[in-house]
């Protein structure tokens, strides 16, 4: 099954594309495994896992085997991030995640908010969430290359702030696709909003399909000064540039 726009998928069982046995970087402060949760509607240029953007009909890997590998993890990990593609466009993941905590693991959740009402039926099981914010209102169809897409995340946004969880906002930035000026009213935006943990990833070419983003330099962007500006925005600031 392709999705089309914001399309919800309704297949029953947790669709995987991919796991991380271990990882020490996908949740602060804990080590986990990483299920990557296929299907996203949005096709944003930058995206490093673009294989995992169609829904096909079959999953990949069966989500039954990955909670058997889970419960062998019981004692070397603490958490089980749900990533993508975009894991709130499959209807399993509440399901994937109960099972996950009866295990007695933390849950964690990368999201770009494309889907706010699913988002909001799992936010009572996570622990802690990493949403993207792309781009400023006005500059986001241009990033995910769908129409409306700011009004979904922008609705996500807000419920990640109304529900406490623990979390990080966190924008991607390509010099074709974000001036400094554009990092700057996002940033001020943010923090209007309420957001006090922030993050700067500065793009990586590493899986990206589209070739012309990799080849443009990215040395010594964002400059100094903006990024000083930011950090003050935040109570919490952090760039990475890998």
């Amino acid at each position: 099954m392709i999705l089309k726009g914001n399309e919800l998928a309704t297949d029953k069982e947790l669709k995987v594309g991919g796991l991380t046995p271990f990882s020490a970087t996908d949740y602060p402060g804990q080590l986990a495994a990483v299920v990557f949760v296929q299907g996203c509607p949005w096709r944003c240029g930058y995206c490093h896992n673009p294989h995992l953007q169609t829904r096909t009909g079959d999953s990949p890997l069966a989500w039954p085997r990955i909670l058997t590998r889970l419960q062998r993890r019981i004692g070397l990990i603490d958490a089980v991030v749900f990533s993508g593609g975009e894991p709130t466009i499959d209807p399993g993941l509440e399901a994937a995640m109960r099972e996950v905590r009866a295990l007695g693991f933390g849950v964690g959740l990368h999201t770009a908010g494309a889907y706010p009402r699913r988002l909001a039926e799992v936010l009572p099981l996570v622990d802690w969430v990493g949403i993207d914010v792309k781009a400023t209102w006005p500059g986001y169809d241009a990033i995910t290359r769908i129409s409306d897409s700011a009004r979904h995340a922008f609705a996500s946004a807000e419920l990640v702030l109304a529900s406490g969880v623990a979390h990080e906002f966190r924008t991607t930035v390509h010099p074709d696709l974000h001036t400094e000026q554009d990092i700057l009213a996002l940033a001020h935006s943010l923090s209007t909003m309420g957001v006090k943990h922030y993050a700067l990833q500065v793009f990586r070419g590493t899986g990206c399909a589209d070739k012309g983003l990799p080849s443009r330099s990215t040395a010594g962007y964002p400059g100094t000064e903006l990024l000083a500006r930011v950090s003050a925005l935040f109570t919490g600031f952090t760039f990475r540039r890998e």
